[in-house]
């Protein structure tokens, strides 16, 4: 279960730093008196080549999940909310920076994107046109690199997608409009873009809010994700065959949440949930029960997820990927910090997802010595790895 704490960090960094991509080069002018050798006017009237987005090749939810291996979050960038993608801190996303994470191993890239405040206010909740067009190109990084790559919608659920049902008025209108300018402007890209359609749907500040919600509440994130398939679906072009994710209430593996949920509409669907299990430890959160060390003595709360999942989806035949999970940096009290504590708890979690078949994808916010939150393996402004045994131990995973 997640919890994001949002501050406002952008001003303890530098406008240096926001602009940085991974490249020190800097770009030079011609000098006034220069002239270009080139012809401009030797033109030639041959059409553009649409670009190859990949094939759809018809395999079932199964059968691609099969093929990944392990992943890593873009988070904090395309999900900000604020004037652009550096509003919390992060730089602009490259193709150099993904260029990286692809040559480390993840054949994953997930891209959560917050669509709210880049659509129109009318009835017709049309998205921002250049905004579209920087996902598109954040997109094509990955495919380029031959990556699966998850396209969702994040942070709805802190503004305007309240699934409850006295906001669904609004709520289901907005949703499909969105899933169906997505699903349009994408509908001819191959099966390694996949749709994840809400970002932990859930009451913001409720008592249950990472428990799995009340009845109302889990109804209504069936409604959506319904709502969600049948608007990709019916969207024309290669979106009837494409890998799409529903999730659960919240994201949440418990009890509550597998209650009435509705996993299965199609051989083309799969369940996405969030997992960063014992909470105790993958988290700083300063309570009494907090741990800094991985000893094995909480291994039973990550067989105790696991065997929910087995019990409510992977039994039954229903594919599954853990589109989060991560633990964060923490500082010991000799003064280094928990790098190989992570990598003995990472071997016990994703032994325990690999023997399920499930890939799993780390959460990565980019912020590794201060911010909320500090699951940041990867320097987006140097393109190195802050933490490459981290890195490293996730591939070996997969070797």
């Amino acid at each position: 279960m997640k919890r994001k704490f949002f501050a406002a960090i952008a001003a303890a960094i530098s406008m240096s730093f926001l602009l940085c991509s991974c490249s020190n080069n800097t770009s030079t002018s011609e000098p006034d008196d220069y002239i270009s050798d080139i012809d401009e006017t030797n033109d030639t009237d041959e059409p553009d080549v649409p670009k190859d987005h990949g094939e759809m090749r018809g395999l079932t939810a199964a059968e691609l999940i099969a093929e990944m291996k392990t992943g890593w979050n873009l988070g904090n960038s395309l999900d900000s909310i604020g004037a652009d993608e550096t509003a919390w801190g992060n730089p602009a996303t490259t193709k150099e920076m993904i260029d990286a994470v692809s040559a480390q191993g993840f054949d994953i890239l997930r891209i959560p994107v917050t669509w709210g405040q880049h659509m129109s206010r009318d009835s017709d909740y049309t998205v921002d046109t250049e905004f579209m067009a920087r996902v598109a190109e954040v997109v094509d990084y990955g495919i380029d690199n031959g990556m699966y790559v998850i396209l969702d919608t994040h942070h709805e659920p802190d503004s305007w997608l309240r699934p409850q049902s006295k906001s669904m008025e609004i709520v289901e209108p907005k949703f499909a409009a969105l899933w169906k300018q997505i699903s349009e402007h994408f509908a001819d890209y191959g099966d390694h873009l996949i749709f994840e359609g809400i970002n932990e749907a859930r009451i913001k500040g409720s008592s249950t809010e990472w428990t799995g919600g009340t009845a109302d509440e889990r109804e209504c994130v069936n409604r959506l994700n319904k709502i969600f398939v049948d608007t990709v679906r019916e969207s024309g072009g290669k979106n009837s065959q494409r890998l799409l994710l529903v999730s659960t209430y919240a994201h949440a593996v418990t009890p509550k949440a597998f209650d009435g949920f509705v996993a299965e509409y199609d051989q083309y669907t799969c369940v996405s949930l969030h997992a960063y299990t014992p909470y105790s430890f993958t988290y700083h959160n300063e309570e009494n029960y907090e741990t800094f060390k991985w000893d094995g003595k909480e291994k039973g709360s990550i067989d105790k997820v696991f065997k929910l999942i087995e019990k409510n989806l992977t039994s039954k035949g229903i594919p599954v990927i853990i589109t989060e999970y991560g633990a964060e940096r923490k500082q010991l009290d000799d003064g280094t910090y928990n790098t190989e504590e992570v990598i003995v708890w990472l071997n016990d979690y994703l032994g325990a997802a690999k023997e399920l078949g499930i890939p799993c994808v780390w959460w990565d916010n980019n912020y590794f010595e201060s911010g909320n939150e500090l699951f940041g393996i990867f320097n987006r402004n140097s393109c190195e790895w802050y933490s490459k045994e981290i890195a490293d131990a996730i591939m070996d995973m997969y070797a």
